[in-house]
């Protein structure tokens, strides 16, 4: 017994040395949990003596590119924040000793490149080589201008992190990062998401889902719910229970349950107006965008250090895309109809619309009540429980900003948006609340960053 529990701990240690070590120039690889000091020599400045402004600045050029996108369903967003914070984290990871590596944490995800032990490198030159090509590799349509805004911005940066600095060694900071890119690039390539859109016959029958006016579209990337999860058993327990059973008998439950709908779109305050309107975010900065905003924000609110910010982007992207391929997956799996549908056809107020424009898939669960309570959790791991802060996403559009006293306020608040929207039932809301933080509390509780 002995015997085993050394050879497995001789084997773990040996993982971590391949997965977050340095090579000498003989190639062999040094373990880099070692002291702060140590790993000072090895490298040079340490992440957390960098501020996050390269950080903060590729993610709010990833907010631009995604507000000028046309023709991505708004849950594929979620897929570059997530690629992308990961190669943000992994192309800083070697100047954080007590950091570890998410390869070998998270599904097929591949081994990173090393460094070279003893030689310096420029994190933030290292982060802005990697960014600007993750970003430019995850979105291969983007326009014209917002690759010359990507390479603008990728100069300016490389100009100030490198002014001063050892040319050599910028220019090996720069290699790493893209390398990093391209493995994570490659990895992406390997998550379903190529084949996504194959031909969907939806099921048909009393209180399936059928396409929604004024467009009538075909259903949204039905097939998103097969798409690799990056945390393997991130959906463990959040699989709601079949909804409330279809009727239409007034007086049913089923039946109440869209009236609270209909009720709530003739008695609509300005406030609960304001509200709806502000957790559009299409157009806009998409849902997945939102959440990089709002998590954009509360990195500078809270002055964090490139390591720390690394972190609440990789965790936050990577709750991000989990939550949306398991949301999917029961959008799909139930097919429930929209209140319009219902609305319109069973209660007789045919020229009935929703606030907003109802959305072409499912409504079991509901996505905006999923993901913001998924993001809510993600950053209530690394700021707390009672972080208060005001969210300016909207502020270009000339909205109002928004107040709250926490992150879980918030993600409830973007969920109960979708009852005065006119897209939502409130059972649908609340239980997509309550299985969004399970998806992302089961993922903070598999990986690890340390």
């Amino acid at each position: 017994m002995k015997k085993q529990v050394i050879i497995m701990i001789m084997f773990t240690v040996t993982l971590i040395a391949i997965h977050t070590g340095c090579k000498k120039e003989d190639n062999t690889v040094n373990d880099s949990n070692t002291t702060a000091d140590n790993s000072a020599e090895r490298h040079g400045q340490l992440t957390h003596r960098y501020s996050a402004d390269v950080a903060n600045a590729w993610m709010k050029m990833q907010l631009q590119i995604m507000k000028t996108a046309t023709g991505i369903p708004n849950v594929a967003f979620s897929r570059p924040f997530a690629y992308s914070a990961i190669t943000l984290y992994e192309s800083v990871l070697p100047g954080m000793p007590s950091y570890i590596t998410l390869s070998g944490q998270l599904n097929a995800m591949p081994s990173m490149p090393g460094t070279i032990c003893n030689l310096e490198y420029r994190w933030d030159c290292s982060a802005n080589a990697a960014m600007a090509s993750i970003l430019k590799k995850m979105y291969p349509t983007t326009s014209a201008a917002n690759v010359f805004s990507i390479d603008s911005l990728e100069t300016v940066l490389n100009t100030q992190c490198s002014t001063g600095q050892d040319p050599v060694a910028v220019t090996r900071s720069v290699t790493f990062g893209r390398d990093v890119a391209q493995l994570v690039y490659n990895w992406a390539l390997t998550d379903g998401s190529q084949n996504i859109n194959p031909v969907y016959i939806a099921p048909t029958g009393s209180g399936l889902w059928e396409s929604t006016p004024p467009a009538f579209a075909s259903a949204s990337v039905p097939y998103w719910g097969a798409n690799r999860l990056m945390v393997s058993g991130s959906g463990s327990g959040a699989l709601p229970p079949p909804p409330t059973p279809y009727s239409t008998t007034p007086g049913s439950p089923f039946y109440n349950m869209v009236k609270q709908v209909y009720d709530a779109s003739q008695t609509l305050t300005i406030a609960q107006t304001n509200q709806a309107l502000y957790w559009k975010d299409v157009p806009g900065v998409t849902t997945p965008g939102h959440y990089i905003s709002i998590a954009e924000q509360a990195v500078e609110q809270r002055n964090s250090a490139l390591d720390k910010a690394a972190v609440v982007y990789a965790l936050a992207g990577i709750v991000d895309y989990d939550a949306c391929i398991i949301c999917w997956q029961h959008k799909y799996l139930y097919n429930l109809v929209r209140p319009i549908t219902y609305i319109r056809n069973v209660m007789g107020y045919t020229t009935w619309n929703s606030l907003l424009t109802t959305p072409a898939h499912p409504e079991y669960s509901s996505g905006h009540a999923f993901l913001s309570a998924a993001n809510a959790r993600a950053l209530e791991s690394a700021y707390g429980n009672h972080f208060a802060f005001t969210d300016h996403t909207y502020d270009y559009l000339g909205m109002p900003s928004r107040s709250f006293t926490s992150f879980k306020a918030c993600g409830e608040d973007a969920g109960n948006s979708r009852l005065y929207a006119g897209i939502h039932y409130q059972p649908t809301i609340d239980l997509g609340l309550v299985n969004g933080r399970t998806v992302a509390q089961n993922i903070i509780n598999t990986i690890h960053f340390k």
